[in-house]
């Protein structure tokens, strides 16, 4: 991501260069997409905006034109921000912590109090674990006027309004302070959480989908339209493991560990893409063209839904500018944030914007351009025939197989030309890309190659970045291969995903030409684990 994309926003237009280049996190939110926080580069926090009923946390509400300092949050590490539509602001620090600030009618700040504005962020105390201090969050999610935090520990708390059983309670005053929501959720780890208007989705670590809050056009996905004062499991899913799950207004979507989408809740502008207007209370798969589904955005300030599809293209469908899209659609953009900037309304932010460049090249960018430049280079290597233009002295440093190579065998000559013939030529020049980019540009099913050449050349974090690849493929017809690959390179992180996403579609994968390809020894083992885990019980 580079600093350009601000100009996407207008609320940055008038920011001086200087300042830019020193930014690392933005958000923008508000009912008109007017108000927005920066975190720059040395941990000092601005806003700038309209300030309505103090959001900017600022210490009035008053509005400005210019950054101006959040003095409480300056010099503290802010992991996210969350905001409603009051608007209320929460920000997540890395060590845990939820500060909040803005409008506070209805509890939605968590700080023991309702009726006030709040134009400074206040510390919200978080249940106490004993002799440990406050519990430590990992996330946070907002809808119109309320909050929700999830510990380490993947326990969700809420609070603020609770007209429609929002917080996950059967009472149905505001809460003022944060409480567990138990119930069917007590000894069960959350792992995702994510707000409607008046509605929250969290998703279990076994991929189960629980929905809680306003049910008015379906938006729980629970197979009828009341609301639901308890967290209520959406039953059409069972069988099926989510793996993400994100709120519109009054719409949900939900991606599977297969890269599936499903849609449910209100469609009045085509926001779940299925081709009509027609509200779903149950879940529907999406027909698409996107190919295999890697992420999807929503958010309760709209009707619209964004997915990524294979590629890194951008999809987006719904209230779009003013239009109703009703079926995924495919925009110029490769970056989520960059779609909603030019299709949403209000163009608000999902998540924080992290900036990683400044205009000017940095040194990665200026190694990344010398890469396979031969005007600059000193030596060519050469795979299957083609050439690839690289720099001793970048490989030297990079690399313990070079380093190795050039100290015992290029000590006293010049030769200016290596030849290779271990790996094709495709995945090799990934290789000694990734050397001065640290990114793998590789097609996806050729991470297994470059797995094998990573464990050949001792390349640890190389070896980290292909088995994240390769987990982003997984499925049903290429698990067991993967699993009896993660074994043969004593891979433990991947065979325990492998292993896990086997267990959640056992009997299809059973099924499949690679499962009845295992070794005795490694049907064995899985058979054993399997057992472990209570698959075979009556």
């Amino acid at each position: 991501m580079c600093t350009s994309d601000l100009r996407s926003w207008p609320i940055f237009s008038l920011l001086e260069s200087e300042f830019v280049s020193q930014i690392h996190m933005v958000v923008v939110y508000g009912n008109l997409g007017n108000e927005a926080l920066i975190m720059t580069k040395d941990k000092m926090m601005y806003a700038l905006g309209n300030n309505i009923a103090g959001c900017l946390g600022i210490g009035d509400t008053h509005g400005t034109l210019y950054p101006k300092k959040v003095e409480a949050l300056c010099e503290r590490d802010i992991r996210t921000f969350a905001y409603g539509s009051g608007p209320h602001v929460l920000a997540l620090t890395k060590e845990g912590e939820v500060y909040a600030w803005g409008h506070n009618g209805y509890g939605e700040l968590g700080i023991g109090a309702s009726n006030q504005v709040v134009t400074k962020p206040i510390l919200v105390t978080m249940p106490i674990l004993e002799g440990l201090g406050m519990k430590r969050i990992v996330d946070i999610a907002c809808g119109s006027h309320h909050s929700i935090a999830l510990t380490e520990d993947g326990e969700v708390y809420a609070w603020g309004q609770n007209n429609c059983g929002q917080l996950g309670s059967s009472i149905s005053t505001n809460q003022v302070t944060p409480r567990q929501v138990n119930s069917v959720l007590g000894g069960k780890k959350v792992v995702c959480i994510s707000c409607g208007q008046t509605s929250t989705m969290v998703v279990i670590e076994n991929g189960e989908v629980y929905g809680f809050g306003n049910n008015g056009v379906g938006q729980l996905g629970i197979g009828n339209y009341a609301n639901q004062t308890s967290p209520w499991q959406v039953g059409s899913l069972r069988g099926i493991v989510i793996v993400k799950v994100v709120c519109g207004y009054a719409h949900t979507l939900a991606l599977t560990d297969e890269g599936k989408l499903y849609v449910w809740g209100g469609n009045s502008y085509g926001q779940l893409g299925i081709g009509n207007k027609t509200n779903s209370c149950k879940p529907v798969m999406v027909e698409h063209e996107m190919g295999r589904v890697s992420d999807i955005a929503a958010m309760h300030y709209n009707h619209i839904s964004v997915a990524v599809g294979e590629g890194g293209r951008v999809y987006m469908w719904g209230h779009c500018r003013g239009q109703s899209i009703t079926i995924p659609t495919s925009t110029p953009f490769s970056n989520v944030h960059d779609a909603l900037a030019c299709y949403g309304s209000p163009s608000v932010m999902h998540k924080p914007l992290i900036l990683y460049a400044n205009e000017e090249p940095n040194i990665l960018q200026c190694l990344g351009s010398a890469f396979d430049d031969p005007s600059t280079s000193d030596l060519k290597i050469q795979v299957e025939g083609q050439c690839i233009h690289v720099h001793k002295a970048i490989l030297k440093i990079r690399s313990s197989y070079f380093r190795t190579m050039f100290q015992h065998d290029w000590a006293e000559n010049n030769q200016s030309v290596i030849e290779h013939d271990q790996f094709s030529y495709i995945v090799y020049k990934a290789f000694l890309k990734y050397l001065y980019t640290d990114v793998i540009d590789l097609p996806m099913e050729k991470a297994l190659e470059l797995l094998d050449l990573a464990n050949a050349y001792c390349e640890s974090n190389l070896k980290k970045h292909c088995i994240w690849m390769i987990k982003q493929g997984i499925t049903v017809s290429n698990v067991a291969y993967l699993y009896s690959i993660a074994i043969e390179y004593n891979e433990e992180e991947l065979e325990e995903v492998c292993f896990k996403f086997a267990l959640n579609h056992m009997t299809a994968v059973t099924k499949t030409e690679n499962f009845a390809k295992l070794d005795e020894n490694t049907l064995k083992t899985f058979i054993i684990k399997a057992g472990e885990a209570g698959v075979f019980r009556t």
